[in-house]
């Protein structure tokens, strides 16, 4: 009865939190798709800039305090309200020396507007720190629907804030006014729709156990966090707005699959895993199951997405984003192991080894070196090659604990993945060579769309793998159902 319970609360958790991750983004997709046809690359390089920072600045705001307490099985509101103190005056500090840094953020890209601009975008924080309490509530009763509510309301009410600004001709400030309203708007919606408030005590206890669990987590996303935008940083520093426009832009589209199918993964697979951490042997079926569905949509989406890249770009943006569309396979290759990473890395959490967590952060970050330096010295796309080589030696170096412990390993976990890569290679040389046929880019791409579809699904029931039949048998079940 209790497998059960945990099963339905599972699919549950997984239909609402995909419909937070694509819904929302799917709002937030065509809205860009209209920004981007409006506004310039250089004007989203410079918005490219000031996210490295806020990104950069809300991994430290949570401070790992979240994962704390979705592990935690008896957690109180003593600890709820210490963690919304703690993120709230975190929040503050890191605002006012962003704040005050300004200036030399401007200077270090040669751009004086960045000044204004990075102080504006700093306010999502504040923002920030007020919902994280509530997403951890919600996360923690593996309920999503409300999250979707708020996610959709906001992407919807700050995408037409955005396209109103950028048709007034505000630029760039239209990007900026559409990060700040989406946070905020989606920071209020949760406070109205969760019906927690804070009553202001702080408990140092709480703060202990959070902290003593938390800050290897908060080390390791701070790492993984400013790792991330040294990509941003570089093509910022070393070449040009322009080109890193085209790059964010290539790599919000490869985003749209890989990033948010990993951020459903991550948000479902950790509660639930949690609350069957003590049995190995029903961990490590879950754990199979998850990886082989999960890479199944990967593989395939983000392959074909590469497949497809110029048509794609042409058609939705134009072709002014062409350097975008040699960014994007690339990207798409790259992307397409991230949700496997972190289901990797979600087995650590689980396990209480944030310890191990922070060591292979540490190291990876360490190899990854590599592409960046690449990147400097010979250029943008050979440092997108050489990030998909380390990408995989990170891979094997995330698969090592969890092969240690339950007996999953790299090569393992690489033959259960296989049947869904060869399925994604065999549709992206069936539409691939379209694109050199003398017509539309419009009409291009619906060919590619219409002749992948086909080509997947008879591949697919050619060899009748076991997580086709499993991602088959869910979809089925769920049409039935509507």
């Amino acid at each position: 009865m209790q497998q059960e319970s945990l099963k339905n609360k599972t699919i549950k958790g997984v239909g609402w939190s995909a419909a937070d991750a694509f819904l929302g983004q799917g709002v937030t997709f065509i809205v860009g798709l209209v920004l981007a046809c409006i506004l310039s690359p250089d004007e989203y390089g410079l918005i490219g800039i000031c996210l490295i920072f806020t990104t950069v600045l809300n991994g430290i705001v949570d401070s790992g305090f979240s994962n704390a307490l979705i592990r935690k099985k008896d957690v109180t509101n003593e600890d709820y309200n210490t963690m919304f103190i703690t993120n709230l005056v975190i929040s503050i500090v890191l605002y006012v020396l962003l704040f005050l840094s300004a200036p030399l953020v401007s200077d270090f890209f040669h751009r004086k507007e960045l000044t204004a601009l990075v102080r504006a975008t700093g306010l999502v924080l504040f923002f920030n720190a007020l919902s994280i309490t509530q997403v951890t509530i919600l996360t923690k009763k593996i309920d999503f629907k409300t999250k979707t509510k708020a996610s959709l309301v906001s992407a919807v009410i700050s995408g037409v804030i955005g396209i109103v600004m950028a048709f007034m001709e505000y630029g760039v400030w239209a990007l900026v006014a559409q990060q700040l309203s989406k946070q905020l708007l989606y920071t209020v919606c949760l406070w109205l729709l969760n019906h927690w408030c804070p009553s202001f005590t702080f408990c140092r206890e709480s703060f202990k156990y959070m902290w003593g669990f938390g800050w290897k987590l908060l080390a390791s996303g701070i790492l993984n966090n400013v790792w991330n935008q040294l990509y941003q940083v570089v093509i910022g520093r070393f070449y040009s707005p322009s080109t890193l426009g085209h790059y964010t832009r290539a790599n919000d589209y490869a985003s749209i699959f890989s990033s948010n199918l990993t951020s459903i993964v991550q948000r479902v697979s950790f509660p639930v895993l949690s609350e069957i951490q003590d049995d190995k042997k029903r961990m490590l079926q879950a754990y199979r199951k998850v990886i082989k569905i999960t890479m199944f949509i990967t593989a395939v989406c983000m392959i074909s997405i590469g497949a497809v890249a110029e048509p794609l770009i042409y058609t939705l943006i134009g072709t002014k984003w062409h350097i975008a569309a040699t960014f994007l396979p690339l990207i798409c290759i790259s992307m397409s192991l991230y949700p496997l990473h972190a289901i990797n890395l979600n087995i650590l959490q689980v396990l209480g080894r944030s310890d191990i967590f922070l060591y292979l952060e540490i190291l990876k970050k360490i190899v990854g070196l590599v592409p960046l330096a690449i990147g400097i010295f010979c250029g943008v796309y050979y440092m997108l090659m050489a990030s998909i080589v380390t990408g995989l030696f990170g891979l094997y170096l995330n698969t090592w604990y969890t092969g240690k412990v339950l007996g999953y390993t790299f090569w393992k976990q690489l033959k259960d993945i296989a049947p869904s890569y060869m399925t994604a290679f065999i549709i992206a040389l069936a539409v691939y060579f379209l694109k050199y046929l003398p017509l539309a880019n419009v009409v291009i791409l619906t060919m590619q769309i219409l002749v992948g579809l086909v080509v997947g699904v008879v591949a697919s029931e050619f060899f009748k793998f076991d997580e086709y039949l499993e991602f088959k048998s869910i979809l089925i079940k769920t049409i039935k159902k509507k």
